[in-house]
């Protein structure tokens, strides 16, 4: 078992103020990474990986991200219209595949708030938790890394974290992780 341990952090901040003036009017969810927002990416992790049923929690701010994910029935008439094909496709995809829930972050409390707001959707089931605005990459796409955590949860039958290895001078804006590696590499 793996535990996160707090740390203090000197400036405590709004979210996604490293990427403004774009993040004043949009979340930092929605910025695009060529022509795609990040957040469909890490959808696309999850429906890669086999999760089907997804809850997003989102705050102020974020509606454009439950939007993003509502079928825009004018918007597909159009295209149909046109014979744009690949762009209906496009924009139907991933919705089409997985079932997304949200649920809305009364206040602004920190990742920990956040996943309590899922304990009524996940009950005692194991889940995975994605965040929004983190792209993850593997040198195998047949095998995306949230698929390997699961496989590495099922061989284990114990909670799994990925991490990624920062500078010391930057620990203080991600925070620490300590236990024992069961799996190093994976």
């Amino acid at each position: 078992m793996v535990g996160i341990k707090n740390h203090k952090q000197k400036n405590k901040r709004r979210g996604g103020t490293r990427f403004l003036p774009a993040t004043k009017s949009q979340p930092k969810e929605m910025l695009p990474i060529v022509d795609t927002p990040t957040i469909q990416y890490v959808v696309e992790e999850a429906a890669n990986s086999g999760i089907t049923d997804i809850l997003m929690v989102i705050g102020k701010s974020k509606r454009a991200i439950e939007e993003h994910f509502y079928r825009n029935f004018e918007l597909e008439t159009e295209l149909m219209e046109k014979a744009k094909v690949d762009e209906l496709e496009k924009i139907r995809g991933i919705a089409s595949t997985v079932n997304i829930h949200f649920v809305w972050q009364k206040e602004l409390n920190g990742l920990g708030d956040a996943v309590s707001y899922a304990k009524d959707h996940v009950g005692n089931e194991p889940f995975v938790l994605m965040l929004g605005d983190t792209l993850m990459g593997s040198d195998d796409p047949s095998r995306p890394i949230t698929r390997q955590l699961l496989d590495v949860y099922e061989k284990h039958q114990a909670s799994v974290v990925s991490v990624e290895e920062e500078p010391p001078e930057k620990v203080e804006r991600y925070g620490i992780v300590g236990g024992n590696a069961i799996e190093p590499g994976h």
